[in-house]
């Protein structure tokens, strides 16, 4: 038997979502692939990268459910962060050289001053040690290279911003963001209005969405528990739509709907909550308690797909 043979055959469909507790260290894409060999998976994705430093939720997708891991990319993110002032860093957290020391001189009430103002829409500069490209190259290799780019300033949304401890130099917030934003930059941002410098010491994300780490799994335990762990830990595809609405087809309907056709609902099944996407809302679409697929309904009650699952599925 060939090396391409046993590859060939090692490789095996596996549908779910694996939600990861990252190690620090260790980048997303390879946490990724160290997940996908556990299972032999021949399809896998992730759903938004975390810093080698940061730990925490990472979703992962497999098979069919790498067609709505983009779903989780818009979704809020939740991130507990350990902050050091007095300090600047040439990468805005612990792993940089440092640039700067300053006295730190401000009080737990000014602090909180600080962070009331960061709260909202904000404008962010992404930091050089970032995986934004320019002319097709990552931004941190030309970092490294001693290479400064101009980047333009984006806006993100800083949902929630609390402090949780604060102790002389030292302190801990929680933040809820929108996609795109960078808790380093937040952290420098900060350290600036109070006029002492700032880094990140430590990262940790405890939510995607409706994630969170309650049902997260490490690596490890999924290394060393056996196929029993391993299965208990591969979540269903749905997993990733649970803020979705679900609608319900019957069989006539669920037909039209898998071969692409769009489906009349009533009225009555119609949710009053206000509508996204130019008057369409995104649902999660079953038969019985099978995932079809997602689906975008309007006003009048018509349900369009918008992303399918292929007619069959395995978990392992």
């Amino acid at each position: 038997m060939t090396a391409t043979t046993r590859s060939a055959r090692r490789w095996q469909r596996v549908d779910g979502v694996v939600l990861l507790d990252k190690p620090a260290g260790m980048t997303s894409n390879a946490a990724l692939q160290a997940v996908r060999r556990l299972y032999a998976a021949a399809k896998g994705g992730h759903t938004g990268t975390l810093d080698p430093l940061a730990t925490g939720l990472l979703p992962l997708c497999f098979g069919e459910a790498t067609k709505f891991s983009a779903d989780l990319f818009d979704a809020p993110k939740t991130y507990e962060a350990n902050v050091l002032f007095g300090i600047s860093t040439s990468t805005g957290d612990a792993e940089g050289e440092v640039l700067a020391r300053r006295c730190v001189e401000f009080s737990q009430p000014e602090l909180e001053r600080a962070l009331a103002s960061f709260r909202g829409p904000i404008r962010q500069i992404p930091p050089m040690y970032s995986a934004l490209k320019r002319n097709g190259r990552p931004l941190y290799e030309l970092a490294r290279q001693g290479v400064t780019v101009e980047r333009a300033a984006r806006t993100v949304t800083i949902h929630s911003l609390e402090l949780l401890a604060f102790s002389g130099e030292r302190c801990k917030v929680r933040v809820v963001c929108s996609k795109g934003t960078y808790i380093r930059v937040l952290v420098e941002d900060i350290g600036k209005m109070l006029a002492c410098g700032a880094h990140l010491t430590a990262l940790r994300r405890t939510a995607v969405g409706d994630l969170t780490l309650n049902a997260a799994v490490s690596l490890s335990v999924l290394d060393s528990g056996g196929e029993t762990v391993r299965r208990q830990a591969l979540l269903p595809v749905d997993t990733l739509l649970q803020s979705l609405m679900p609608v319900s087809l019957d069989a006539p309907a669920a037909q039209r709907f898998l071969h692409g056709n769009p489906v009349t609902l009533s009225k009555t099944r119609l949710r009053s909550a206000s509508r996204e996407n130019d008057h369409y809302e995104k649902c999660r679409v079953y038969r019985d308690t099978q995932l079809l697929g997602i689906g975008a309904l309007d006003f009048n009650g018509q349900l369009k797909p918008v992303r399918l699952l292929a007619a069959e599925q395995k978990s392992s």
